[in-house]
């Protein structure tokens, strides 16, 4: 049970830390580590390739000595053989000692020239193949810088989307909740015209309002009479009135 949760906090907290991690810090760490990298690469190559030059200095001074030697013990065999002419025993044993000696020193020296020019042809090697690398792995940091260039710009468009994302959903939140929809409106003014029918249905149920209807009907009366007096003044009386008139002049006559 305890590695169970063990591995579930694991898991939670790098979990946690991926979210937290910022890309563009991330990128610029990875940079950073193939930098250090490639300088740590060319740091080795260029102690390879150092080895190699003191492998030929080394070689042309071991060459040197062999020939050298090679000319002492020579000119030591020639002494040796000058005094065995001579008859010069003792000279003849000085020089073969000394001639035996450099021939020692000879061996030696074409001993250590070769074995410098084994490591030469594998210095050389070596070298090469460290140039190489420093050569693949700085393209490799060139692309890798590209790369950079490319996801920085591809976060920074994250981030302008993740703007207008945002940008949108507080505009569409701002339009649901705050701006009135056409069927609230509706509703308002359907509450407000019944609020208003309601109000004067009221009203014609009191005194006030009776009264108020009574003037009403009054002013209408008093305007048909006021009406019908300005027609009369006008001779424009109504149908029924000139035939009552007619009668009444006809019945005047017979008299």
């Amino acid at each position: 049970m305890f590695k169970k949760w063990w591995l579930y906090i694991q898991s939670w907290f790098k979990s946690t830390s991926d979210d937290m991690m910022n890309p563009e810090i991330e990128i610029q760490v990875a940079i950073d580590q193939a930098k250090k990298k490639n300088q740590d690469l060319r740091n080795q190559a260029a102690n390879i390739v150092a080895h190699r030059t003191q492998l030929e200095t080394k070689i042309e001074k071991a060459a040197d000595e062999v020939g050298e030697t090679r000319e002492m013990a020579k000119q030591a065999i020639l002494k040796a053989e000058e005094s065995k002419a001579a008859g010069d025993s003792a000279g003849v044993a000085k020089w073969t000692n000394i001639a035996q000696a450099q021939a020692t020193k000879l061996q030696g020296a074409e001993n250590n020239l070769t074995s410098l020019k084994g490591q030469y042809g594998t210095a050389i090697t070596q070298a090469d193949e460290a140039k190489r690398a420093v050569q693949a792995n700085a393209v490799k940091l060139q692309e890798l810088s590209a790369k950079q260039m490319e996801l920085l710009g591809a976060l920074e468009q994250a981030k302008m989307q993740e703007t207008v994302n945002a940008a949108v959903q507080s505009m569409s939140a701002t339009l649901d909740d705050e701006l009135p929809t056409l069927e609230s409106v509706e509703d308002k003014i359907e509450k407000r015209k019944a609020q208003a029918m309601a109000k004067a249905e009221i009203f014609e149920a009191t005194p006030e309002g009776g009264e108020a209807e009574l003037r009403q009907a009054m002013n209408e009366a008093q305007a048909d009479a006021k009406l019908e007096e300005l027609k009369a003044e006008l001779g424009l009386t109504t149908g029924g009135e000139a035939t009552q008139s007619d009668s009444g002049e006809a019945t005047g006559l017979e008299a």
